[in-house]
């Protein structure tokens, strides 16, 4: 494996972390990706006269960047998603630095099943977190 973890070496409390700037150019291609057109992402004057006062991106965007480190680093390549719960607390907006983080809480080596803390920040303010179940892929035996 050349990136991630097999379950093996996974350890409670083992933590990773990505940023990313969301753009204009995030939103409308997930907007048109997803088919999710809402005007609160992509019209300003529309989104000016909501309680946000401006645009905002998709909770699903900031659900898509926990997918996206879940299976490029923790676990990593392999892992299948078994759950996800999201709980949006604040809006995220264009040029907002969102950090991820997944953080493995528990370990059940029959099944392979990691539990993990998911967490997205905006300068240091939570803006979602929840819960996954992802099963890890296993260590090869040895041949």
């Amino acid at each position: 494996m050349t990136s991630g973890c097999y379950f093996e070496d996974l350890t409670i409390g083992q933590t990773v972390s990505r940023a990313h700037v969301v753009t204009d150019a995030d939103i409308r291609a997930f907007a048109d990706l997803s088919g999710d057109h809402n005007p609160v992402h992509l019209d300003e004057a529309f989104a000016a006269t909501t309680p946000f006062k401006g645009r905002i991106a998709h909770g699903m965007l900031s659900g898509a960047f926990i997918s996206a480190l879940i299976a490029s680093d923790l676990p990593g390549p392999g892992t299948i998603y078994l759950s996800q719960s999201l709980n949006f607390r604040r809006p995220v907006k264009i040029d907002d630095p969102l950090e991820v983080h997944v953080t493995v809480t528990a370990l059940d080596a029959d099944k392979a099943r990691v539990s993990l803390s998911t967490v997205c920040t905006v300068n240091g303010k939570t803006v979602v977190e929840g819960e996954a179940t992802v099963m890890a892929p296993r260590r090869p035996a040895a041949s």
